[in-house]
């Protein structure tokens, strides 16, 4: 059945786990081996689990809260809640006990399951504060019966306990596209998350906007995806779980970033979703290594480089491309798992820089972008209409955009959410006629892709009224070898400033007593060479700590919280203008 024609999610699933059977679906890793669950055995899971959660007296919108790192389990829990009739409330494993019983009392779940007692330690406080929360589920068993008020099962024993009757489950599950499927909160870049409601028709028109990409402009088999970004975001719950499930591919879940290279060659993924800072990590990475080959392969590089900056190349130029196909591409293809089509970038601004860097290197990269308030999917860059490193690629299929008079993107089509869960003001502030209104700024080009050049609400302003991008400029400094992270602020001031997080392994490198803003200035003058005199950075300070999801300074997704690191860095930031 073709997409569009679907009514709900669960629908595809089960239509796919009937066509695939006994095909493996999902893998994990496990005592240093890859284990995998067929179609049919996750299809029999689903149903069970769904049984169960209408067995508890789940009733049909309730919303269940799921707390899990990636595994097999979380996607069990997301499709079984939506078969029971329920909406899943994705939390992210980062979340602490305020954020927990934010997204509890918000969301009002009734129920709320997770996997290990590692992460029930903040969990389970939240819970017993909630008012509306009566049950958990724990994946992994924990030593205790109730928290408070609050129930504990055993996931084991519920669908042990349940026969897994797959067509009652597919026949049952007869809500529409219209209906909410989750309730997937912001990741709190600029303040308090909210609920954004995402319908099953706006995640199914995403599915058929990347199958469109993925169909239109490669060749077609079984797909094999990756999974390493959170779950709980919209960015990899569609594309890295419902997308896959579309195509009838097997997800294979990463063990952890430190371990990503490894997976990466065991796997051998066809398609990677992924952020722009692990493609800046493995950029790093890439440099070092070269750097420790020696000349020789330093001398390649350049050579790519070289090669994929001209407009246009001729036949003097074969050789040496046949000689970067045969030696570095080929090489760094492999260190992908060998027969990567495309790894698609979105959740923050790719720079070009970086992109291209990979593609010299033989690498397709696609850069999109998105909004968890439309699904997420709104565009993204594709062979066929020519990949801009610059843009964002034309809108997906079914999907239209227009630029408002001040250049505010406007979105409108079946993946706009329906709005903000109990938060009509917010939701009327940005749905406009049936238009989005992204708070994104940007242009067509001739092309009609699209191009960004910031977020409205991060635009800095200057005492002078000129507009500065600070995603540009903080882009540039983390391109040097140098620098590991960096926020730049000069809101009404005469100039930008910067928080500098130095790279560890330079830092571990300098003499004792060296003095390191001294030292990361000659980096950042470096940048500012190739700036114009608004974007320069004129003093820096040292962050005390890198930027991590664990100390509140990144989201999930690795996009920095500016107000967070404001609030901790302002006055010393704000002492650099008084030098």
């Amino acid at each position: 059945m073709a997409l569009e024609h679907f009514p709900n999610l669960v629908a595809m699933f089960f239509a796919r786990a009937a066509q695939h059977g006994e095909a493996p679906f999902l893998f994990w890793k496990e005592d240093d081996a890859w284990q995998s669950l067929s179609w049919a055995e996750t299809a029999r899971r689903v149903a069970a689990l769904a049984e169960a959660l209408r067995g508890l007296g789940l009733k049909r919108c309730d919303r269940v809260l799921l707390v899990s790192e990636n595994r097999p389990e979380w996607a069990i829990a997301d499709l079984a809640i939506m078969a029971a009739g329920c909406i899943t409330v994705p939390a992210y494993t980062s979340n602490t006990i305020g954020d927990h019983a934010h997204v509890l009392n918000d969301s009002g779940a009734r129920a709320a399951i997770v996997s290990t007692a590692s992460l029930a330690k903040n969990l389970l406080p939240a819970l017993a504060r909630s008012s509306q929360c009566e049950m958990v589920i724990t994946i992994e068993p924990l030593q205790r019966e109730r928290i408070g008020a609050v129930r504990i099962h055993q996931w084991d024993r519920l669908v042990a306990d349940q026969p897994g009757d797959v067509a009652a489950a597919k026949a049952q599950a007869d809500f529409t596209r219209e209906d909410v499927a989750c309730i997937i909160y912001t990741s709190g870049t600029g303040g308090s998350p909210r609920g954004v409601r995402q319908h099953h028709g706006a995640i199914l028109h995403n599915c058929a906007g990347a199958g469109d990409v993925i169909l239109g402009d490669f060749t077609t088999g079984l797909e094999i995806f990756l999974s390493l970004l959170p779950l709980s975001h919209a960015y990899e719950h569609t594309a890295g779980f419902h997308f896959p499930i579309s195509l009838g591919g097997q997800i294979h879940y990463a063990e952890s970033i430190e371990k990503l290279a490894s997976n990466m060659e065991e796997v051998g993924p066809t398609i990677m979703i992924v952020v722009p800072r692990l493609f800046e990590l493995l950029r790093g990475r890439i440099l070092k290594q070269m750097e420790k080959q020696g000349r020789a392969a330093q001398w390649l590089l350049a050579q790519a480089l070289t090669l994929d900056a001209k407009p246009t190349k001729g036949i003097a130029d074969k050789p040496l491309d046949l000689l970067l196909e045969a030696t570095v591409r080929r090489k760094v293809r492999k260190r992908f798992g060998g027969r990567i089509k495309a790894l698609v970038s979105g959740g923050a601004p790719l720079n070009p820089e970086v992109g291209r860097f990979f593609r010299a290197l033989g690498v397709t990269l696609l850069q999109g972008y998105g909004q968890t308030e439309c699904g997420p999917l709104i565009s993204v860059n594709r062979p066929r209409a020519g990949i801009s490193m610059e843009g964002v690629g034309p809108p997906v299929l079914g999907t239209d955009v227009r630029i408002a008079d001040d250049g505010e993107i406007l979105v409108r089509g079946e993946n706009i959410m329906h709005g903000y869960w109990r938060n009509d003001t917010e939701s009327a502030r940005v749905l406009v006629d049936g238009w989005l209104h992204t708070g994104d700024v940007g242009h067509l080009d001739e092309a009609g892709r699209i191009v960004i050049t910031d977020r409205k609400k991060d635009l800095i302003v200057n005492d002078k009224g000129d507009n500065v991008s600070p995603q540009r400029v903080e882009g540039m400094l983390t391109l040097e070898p140098e620098i590991a992270q960096a926020m730049v602020v000069g809101d009404r001031r005469p100039h930008l400033v910067g928080l500098i997080v130095p790279d560890k392994e330079w830092r571990d490198s300098l003499p004792a007593g060296t003095d390191i803003a001294k030292a990361l200035m000659g980096a950042v003058d470096r940048v500012n060479t190739g700036l114009s005199v608004t974007e320069r950075v004129r003093r820096i300070i040292v962050a005390d700590e890198p930027f991590t999801i664990e100390n509140g300074a990144l989201t999930p997704s690795l996009k920095v919280r500016r107000h967070i690191l404001r609030d901790l860095y302002g006055p010393r930031l704000d002492a650099l203008y008084g030098r």
